[in-house]
């Protein structure tokens, strides 16, 4: 089973994640499937980056995210559809 997750990455008090798509069981820091998105909470305010449409496209193969990348998914505005210029 597939999750999206946290990866720490970073120096000793002073951590930022990647956001990754990994097999359940797989160590914290471990091989991963595809990075999706970045979070660094050390920055005023938090600065998260994530590609929506990976996310939505993981999730419908079935991948479960993790109660934290839950919030982050939530907290991220939804793209909006490009207005066609009319001819």
């Amino acid at each position: 089973m597939l999750a999206i997750r946290l990866m720490r990455m970073g120096a000793k008090k002073k951590p930022s994640y990647r956001i990754v798509v990994k097999e359940k069981l797989s160590k914290r820091d471990g091989a991963y499937v595809e990075n999706i998105g970045f979070y660094d909470p050390t920055r005023n305010p938090a600065e998260v980056r994530l590609d929506m449409e990976r996310v939505d496209y993981w999730m419908s193969k079935g991948a479960q995210p993790t109660d934290t990348v839950k919030q982050l998914i939530r907290k991220q505005p939804k793209p909006q559809p490009e207005a066609q210029p009319e001819a």
